[in-house]
């Protein structure tokens, strides 16, 4: 549910616009107001889950989500449907760390990239399919029942969590909540979102102003705290750190490309909302039967090129998804570049989630998974902030076809090179022995826990 509905609404937006008479302005913060509380309070999510339990917080976060569903289903208007996006996503953060978390408790080290494989590849394909369930929903019923689905989707997940999760913590979490550090950083992370949406208003300055003090007071507090909400030093480590950026470098181009392909398509192509969502089918595709040979590939050979080359082959698909006009083809203008996309995503996932975890220990792999989901969400946050800004667009810009197609080509050709920039990133910093490094360690503390009789 959450990484579905970080994409299902792209492809309601244009509906949702014209039945609330939103503006584009609006329109973004329907998309990133969930992502913002996503980005803001995941890591609070991870370090609550593994104090209190993360099959708890999970259980407690879907409910959270679906209580928020209901409230969007149900908006009047723009301004409520914002205010139920935020809330959507702090059930978000409370659920998705505790899922990738339970993963890294419930395996040894060397079954943990073939199930993180498994773990990214369904996360991948409800971000994928997103879109399709969302036109169907759109074309055949209400733009609104892309939310309401959510409760009966709720109501099975706890009732499978409950009985067949088990339940795992860092016996060693802090009882300390650190309160400054989780509002300093949502107001930082919702003051600089502002701003880029509304670049221009005459408070947009003020906003960014206010973004870069917050980051900073941030920065001290969880510098200074003795038990903070996310602890600075677990970036020492160069390949924790360096996998991070090149997450925030490929998934803004990831949110921001499939932002503007789904309105593309509908705008300037005319195609309507569920055709839209189709298109995305190739990635979804690839994503089910290759996600979990990603993991296995960069468990034998190494990080380093899966997390190059899929950027870079995902980077050429931006390129070639510039076909896209008011004269479309989907087999010739929308598949290739889609099955590409899907391609280059499929070898990169499961090998950039197994690299960041196994360069944390494994008593902070909430905190570490939130940190990257954190990161993930804020990128694409971000992106779907700024570059509609970048490109030029704005007011009812979405529904000019020759105005939206210029900012279309400008914004596919920056993914391109963000997504570029991710794949330097990883060939330059990214070492291969990480993940055989974890695994020789776990098996080292098991030798140690049997003793030497076994």
């Amino acid at each position: 549910m959450a990484f579905l509905d970080g994409t299902v609404v792209n492809v309601a937006l244009k509906r949702i616009g014209e039945d609330l008479d939103a503006t584009l302005a609006e329109l973004q913060w329907i998309s990133n107001g969930y992502m913002l509380s996503l980005a803001s309070l995941i890591l609070l999510g991870g370090s609550l889950g593994d104090r209190f339990g993360r099959r708890r917080m999970f259980v407690i976060g879907t409910a959270w989500f679906a209580a928020a569903s209901l409230l969007c289903g149900l908006a009047p208007n723009p301004e409520v449907l914002i205010v139920a996006r935020v809330l959507q996503g702090i059930g978000g953060a409370l659920l998705t760390p505790g899922s990738l978390a339970m993963i890294q408790g419930a395996f040894v080290a060397n079954d943990r990239p073939q199930a993180i494989g498994a773990w990214t590849g369904i996360g991948s394909i409800a971000a994928a399919i997103g879109p399709f369930v969302g036109g169907g929903l759109v074309d055949y019923t209400t733009w609104r029942w892309i939310f309401l689905i959510n409760l009966p989707l709720a109501a099975a997940t706890i009732w499978c969590a409950v009985r067949y999760v088990p339940e795992t913590r860092d016996p060693h979490a802090s009882k300390h909540f650190d309160v400054a550090g989780g509002f300093l950083a949502t107001f930082a992370l919702g003051a600089l979102t502002y701003a880029l949406i509304q670049w221009g208003d005459p408070l947009a300055s003020y906003a960014a102003v206010a973004a870069v003090l917050a980051a900073v007071g941030f920065l001290v507090v969880e510098m200074r705290d003795p038990e903070p909400m996310l602890r600075l030093d677990i970036f020492a480590d160069r390949t924790f750190s360096a996998a991070n950026a090149m997450t925030f470098l490929v998934y803004a181009a990831l949110g921001a490309a499939l932002f503007f392909v789904t309105l593309q398509l509908q705008t300037v192509s005319g195609w309507g909302a569920l055709a839209a969502g189709l298109a995305s089918m190739p990635i979804t595709i690839c994503m089910i039967f290759l996600s979990a040979k990603g993991g296995e590939i960069g468990a034998r050979i190494g990080p380093r090129i899966p997390m190059t080359v899929g950027p870079i082959v995902m980077a050429a698909s931006c390129l070639m998804l510039l076909a896209i006009g008011d004269d479309v083809s989907f087999v010739t203008d929308v598949l290739p570049g889609m099955t590409v996309f899907g391609l280059g995503l499929a070898l990169m996932v499961a090998p950039l989630t197994a690299t960041v975890l196994a360069a944390a220990p494994d008593e902070h792999a909430g905190i570490a998974s939130g940190v990257n989901n954190a990161l993930a969400r804020a990128g694409s946050l971000l992106a779907v902030a700024a570059l509609p800004v970048a490109v030029g667009l704005g007011g009812a810009d979405y529904e000019d076809p020759a105005v939206f197609n210029d900012g279309y080509r400008m914004a596919m050709i920056a993914c391109a090179v963000l997504l570029t920039l991710g794949g330097v990133v990883s060939w330059l910093t990214i070492r291969n022995k990480v993940l055989a490094e974890q695994e020789a360690e776990q098996h080292s503390h098991r030798e140690c826990d049997r003793g030497p009789y076994g």
